[in-house]
């Protein structure tokens, strides 16, 4: 009960979400009515290991499986859980032609490209449990005539909370001071040399949807210059309550912030948008917090700008791909703070998502429409955002 009050809680709370806008697929749309034979329910989750059984409100891992096994079985439905998602020898490979529904989540991506769609003759629904669902294909899922859906809301506090962590881990240089600790050191000049006030800083969000809406109002007290950048202009409230100021143009904002904060989803535009020529646009020095997507960076770009200086601090939970190879650049570069894919799947957003995405089963045996926010693709249409 607590979940499904949660989950409740969340969609009263973003209910003024846009609508998904049209595109033209030439879809023919796979109806969204389970019939009275038992589904097929996949769920790819990281595995907790040891950990799973530390806290009894672990849902997203592998273990916790969303904590709704016992309530689809008792249903009579099939649902198998896995990590094994990559390849064709992979787990999640030999359910594709026969499962019904795909759930996965950001934080342990299934991949589920135009291929893999072609060969679930029987899929009809793919569930992102959390928000964010690039790992689809999404024009591929719009022709096919699925319906792709997420728990919108469900850890937009979690990541922006996140945020501001990372922001001031990089403006007082935080990470040096707690290696010298760790490794049984003493040099305070070796961290006060780079180390500032977040008050009077310029912080820019690139994307002022909800997570960004959700920083700038948790940035005011600082007392920072607060800028933010988006396809839709804020409503004039929030703008005056935030004391957020718009600026249209991208590179404008860039060339203005002590700090930047990617907060856009990953889109065909979004993809690459910081490369080697737009960093360059920005403050020598700049701090960059990323928690959208990996892929909206440059990888080298970033690389190179954090060994030049150009980039004075970067840091994120977010790579391309997910999970980070031991050999990726980013785990390397100076003057970084990257962690796994960690900021939205706190517990309280575990029980957020996990309560979102039974809702959402639950109206699918029932045939009922899902809140519309929720809603990626629909019946050929994709969600605004995604254009």
């Amino acid at each position: 009960m607590a979940m499904k009050r949660a989950a409740t809680s969340a969609i009263r709370a973003f209910s003024s979400s846009s609508p998904a806008s049209s595109v033209s697929s030439g879809s023919s749309t796979r109806l969204l009515h389970a019939s009275a034979e038992s589904k097929k329910i996949v769920g790819v989750f990281y595995k907790a290991n040891e950990y799973a059984s530390l806290n009894p409100n672990f849902v997203g891992s592998l273990e916790g499986a969303l904590g709704i096994r016992d309530w689809l079985e008792s249903q009579g439905h099939q649902y198998i859980v896995t990590d094994d998602k990559e390849g064709l020898d992979s787990e999640l490979e030999k359910h594709i032609p026969d499962l019904h529904v795909l759930i996965t989540t950001p934080f342990h991506p299934a991949y589920v490209t135009a291929e893999r769609i072609r060969r679930a003759k029987n899929l009809q629904l793919l569930l992102t449990a959390g928000i964010g669902s690039d790992h689809i294909d999404l024009k591929a899922a719009a022709a096919a005539g699925l319906t792709v859906a997420e728990v919108t809301g469900s850890n937009v506090v979690s990541v922006a909370e996140d945020e501001l962590m990372r922001i001031l881990i990089l403006v007082r240089n935080f990470l040096p001071g707690y290696h010298q600790v760790i490794n049984g050191e003493w040099n305070v000049a070796a961290i006060a040399y780079r180390a500032y006030d977040l008050e009077g800083k310029t912080v820019g969000t690139v994307g002022a949807g909800r997570i960004g809406k959700l920083l700038l109002q948790r940035l005011k007290p600082f007392n920072c210059n607060l800028l933010y950048h988006d396809r839709l202009q804020m409503d004039p409230e929030l703008e005056k309550q935030t004391g957020a100021k718009f600026e249209e143009d991208l590179d404008s904002l860039l060339s203005k912030c002590d700090v930047v904060v990617i907060n856009t989803p990953l889109t065909e535009k979004t993809r690459g948008m910081f490369d080697k020529e737009r960093i360059a646009k920005m403050k020598k020095g700049v701090l960059i917090v990323n928690n959208a997507r990996g892929a909206i960076m440059d990888t080298q770009a970033v690389v190179d700008a954090c060994s030049s200086g150009q980039i004075g601090g970067y840091s994120g939970d977010v790579w391309n791909p997910q999970p980070a190879p031991k050999d990726h650049p980013w785990r390397y570069m100076p003057n970084h703070a990257m962690t796994p894919h960690i900021s939205g799947t706190t517990i309280d957003g575990q029980l957020r998502y996990a309560a979102g995405v039974k809702d959402m089963l639950d109206r699918y045996f029932k045939g009922e429409e899902f809140p519309p926010q929720n809603y990626i693709v629909k019946e050929g249409k994709l969600a605004s955002q995604y254009l």
